[in-house]
């Protein structure tokens, strides 16, 4: 065997380049993650897929939404498995044009046509078995049968019905739109992370050596070669040797391990005192999707908190943007504390305008970034969650929620009516999908990282390969865009095309 490859972050990503890398028995793998490792004993909040696990496995980020609001946690899993074994399980692809304007920028290898096949292989689809789909991938998906849904979910669907939104039962065939069913990888109810889709099978190979518990400080460098990594393991600093290593440890952990390594802004790193490798712009052009919530009261015995959190979706082209672009969804349940039960209907821009920035306050590997969102700032993000709001005012004007629902919390027809747009930004949040933090791009494109295969510019061992490098945020959930990536980096780094 060669060098070692040396994965950092086993989450969307990193464990499917893991696995894939490692299925030539040539190829020595070695995979840290910061978070605990289960091979059998899972905690029963990570196999729950019908709601997020937000506490018991979380990096304990915040980020300030916007300027009208105080800072809110920003749920990212620290476990193996990372996001995907915490998440919601939408298991949405997004659309053409996502990946075809990565295309256009310079990466042509980035296009649907040519990401589809990985989408594909990723998958193992038990409702549909068609050109667009897999049925042999690691992580499995179905979306709920009718008789499943809970009695919102229904008369959602019946209501954008009513309103003359199609039906559409698979969100992830590029010809369709409208409401119907989310695809979503959960099976019975368990969520089908990549760590269950990828590593269970893979874990048992003599050429892969999984790490956990073992958070990464910083790459190490002679001159601008890649020759180690600085990590903390049962308590100690310790320094392991790495040639080729590949950042996957998420959109918000990655930059902070370039940063400590003297990649990124320069007047950032000479105020935390790190000496610059690389003046790059990390951190600076930091992508989510907006979101709002329309929510209200149900009547007694309509919902309960043992309910999936979310079934079913719909998706529509606004005025101001891109087919399918925005999801209009219907949440369950809303659970706060000292509230009594609440369900919602939320509202998601997927082509944001706006961007916010990760700011470093330290150079200490345990300091966690401030996270500026900046969600809502640009007036067109605030026209179409607005336009968003109304569409399910409509919903819940209709008999089939009107049977439902008692009093509607906000926004109020008072607010809705308003003028001006500022009004929202009180109730603007994240979609959790943090990426763009290390974008892709051309050596003389001021605004990238890396180029179009991952690799750091300006040095050279050094690979990024997760959410980090998008140039643009997809129009859906960003989970399954990440590991088609992963797929494709494993391959690429397999087969030595990297």
């Amino acid at each position: 065997m060669g060098a070692p490859l040396t994965i950092v972050g086993a989450g969307s990503a990193g464990a499917v380049i893991a696995a894939r890398v490692s299925e030539d028995p040539s190829r020595e793998v070695i995979l840290l993650e910061a978070g605990p490792d289960y091979v059998a004993d899972w905690p029963a909040d990570l196999l729950d897929g019908r709601r997020n696990a937000t506490v018991s496995h979380d990096w304990g980020y915040h980020f300030l939404a916007n300027r009208r609001q105080d800072p809110a946690p920003l749920p990212r899993g620290k476990v193996m498995g990372g996001s995907s074994a915490v998440n919601t399980c939408i298991a949405l692809r997004g659309q053409p044009y996502d990946f075809d304007e990565w295309a256009e920028r310079g990466g042509a290898h980035w296009s649907f046509e040519a990401c589809l096949p990985a989408f594909r292989r990723l998958e193992r689809d038990l409702d549909v078995d068609n050109a667009w789909h897999g049925q042999d991938g690691p992580i499995t998906i179905r979306r709920h049968r009718p008789d499943e849904l809970t009695a919102i979910q229904s008369a959602f669907l019946a209501a954008a019905e009513r309103l003359g939104f199609p039906s559409c039962f698979d969100h992830n065939d590029p010809t369709t739109t409208g409401a119907g069913p989310h695809a979503m990888n959960k099976i019975d109810g368990r969520r089908i992370s990549t760590a269950l889709g990828y590593l269970a099978p893979a874990r048992n190979r003599d050429n892969l050596r999984i790490v956990s518990r073992c958070p990464v400080h910083r790459v190490l460098f002679e001159g601008r070669r890649v020759v180690g990594l600085e990590v903390l393991r049962e308590g100690r600093v310790e320094r392991r040797p790495a040639r080729q290593v590949v950042l996957a440890a998420g959109a918000i952990a990655t930059p902070g391990i370039l940063a400590r390594s003297g990649i990124g802004p320069r007047a950032q790193l000479e105020r935390i005192g790190v000496e610059v490798l690389v003046d790059a712009p990390v951190g600076e052009h930091l992508l989510d999707h907006p979101g709002a919530a329309y929510i209200a009261a149900p009547r007694p015995g309509v919902t309960q908190g043992t309910d999936p959190i979310i079934q079913t979706t719909m998706r529509y082209q606004p005025a101001l943007g891109r087919p399918n672009e925005m999801q209009l969804q219907p949440v369950n349940f809303v659970d706060l504390p000292g509230v009594p039960l609440l369900f919602a209907f939320t509202v998601v821009v997927g082509k944001p305008a706006g961007h916010g920035r990760l700011w470093f306050p330290s150079a200490l590997p345990d300091q966690k970034p401030r996270i500026e969102s900046a969600l809502g700032h640009h007036e067109e993000d605030r026209k179409k969650l607005i336009e968003g709001l109304e569409h399910a005012r409509a919903v819940m004007q209709t008999p089939e929620l009107r049977a439902l629902t008692g009093v509607v919390a906000w926004p109020t027809d008072e607010h809705l009516a308003q003028p001006g747009d500022a009004w929202v930004l009180p109730g603007t949040g994240s979609g959790y999908h943090p990426c763009g933090t290390a974008p892709m791009g051309d050596e003389r494109d001021p605004h990238a990282v890396v180029d179009f295969f991952g690799r750091v510019h300006g040095v050279e061992g050094l690979l990024i390969a997760d959410a980090s490098i998008m140039p643009t945020i997809p129009s859906s959930n960003i989970n399954l865009p990440t590991i088609m990536m992963g797929e494709r980096f494993g391959e690429w780094l397999r087969d030595g095309t990297l």
